[in-house]
């Protein structure tokens, strides 16, 4: 069924100004109602349209990633199929350390958005961003290193993108700083000979 014109608009708006508010405040000082005054709709409009603030913030964190997810699936290598495994997970790496750079906000009003709106139902449910960039990973990582325990190593990969560490470094410029340590490590893992006994 498609989506009506003016549910499309409102949607559109929503999200944007969801997205400036963002870039300019703390993510736990951004409000529906805030959302819904700079967006010209009423806070009803926006739990319609999208539930909770949660699900605000997925809403946005998946428009952000989608056009990544799109060049992972279909796009050119070293990104997306035709490189071999291990070009194309340190170039997803990068590519994840780009996206968290810029929408640091973002993924903090998600985390945040997790933590504080959960519903007992949610509790031990990953986001499905999560799932997807983790069984990328895990999947590049098995193809490059079937003796390894990709599965594990994909988390602490991950893992280390969601800390305050992150945040300071990215808001403090140091992108590069974070994505060269993250192929260091993912460097290591592939090329460290195991226990071979």
């Amino acid at each position: 069924m498609r989506e009506r014109a003016d549910a499309a608009r409102n949607r559109r708006l929503i999200l944007a100004a969801a997205e400036e508010l963002l870039a300019v405040h703390r993510p736990d000082q951004v409000s529906v109602e805030q959302v819904a005054a700079a967006a010209g709709v009423g806070k009803g409009t926006v739990f319609h349209r999208f539930g909770s603030r949660r699900g605000l913030m997925v809403a946005l964190a998946e428009q952000r990633a989608f056009a990544m997810h799109e060049a992972v699936l279909s796009g050119p290598p070293p990104l997306g199929p035709g490189a071999s495994p291990r070009e194309r997970l340190l170039a997803f790496l990068d590519a994840i350390v780009e996206l968290v750079s810029r929408n640091i906000g973002l993924m903090a009003a998600l985390d945040h958005a997790t933590v504080t709106h959960r519903t007992e139902d949610e509790q031990d449910g990953p986001h499905p961003l999560h799932v997807f960039w983790h069984g990328h990973i895990a999947g590049l990582l098995a193809e490059s290193r079937p003796d390894l325990d990709a599965e594990l190593l994909a988390h602490i990969l991950l893992g280390g993108l969601r800390s305050d560490v992150v945040v300071q470094l990215v808001t403090s410029g140091e992108t590069a700083r974070l994505a060269a340590a993250l192929r260091t490590t993912a460097t290591a893992l592939l090329d460290t000979p195991t226990d071979g006994a």
